[in-house]
């Protein structure tokens, strides 16, 4: 399974895709003070417990440290998971 991202402007997913098929997404918006806002996080049921959400916030994770953006996540399923990882917390806002 693949994770992919689509940059629209400010705004921009990364998305699992299998087959062609999106099995989950999340989605983020670049603030003008270089901070990404997590929005939205979403995974198939069939996918649940296999931790696929967690992959597609580090996925956002890797892009801020790559881009030196800092991470302010208002999607509750993206602020437990940088709770839970305390490697994440260099781009924590």
């Amino acid at each position: 399974m693949q994770v992919k991202q689509e940059i629209d402007g400010d705004e921009g997913i990364f998305y699992l895709e299998q087959h062609g098929k999106r099995l989950g997404e999340m989605r983020y918006t670049i603030m003008p003070d270089k901070q990404m806002d997590i929005y939205h996080t979403e995974v198939d049921p069939e996918l649940q417990g296999q931790h696929m959400g967690e992959k597609l916030v580090e996925a956002g994770v890797n892009y801020a440290r790559e881009n030196d953006i800092k991470i302010s996540p208002s999607c509750s399923f993206a602020r437990v998971t940088f709770a839970r990882n305390k490697q994440y917390q260099d781009v924590l806002a």
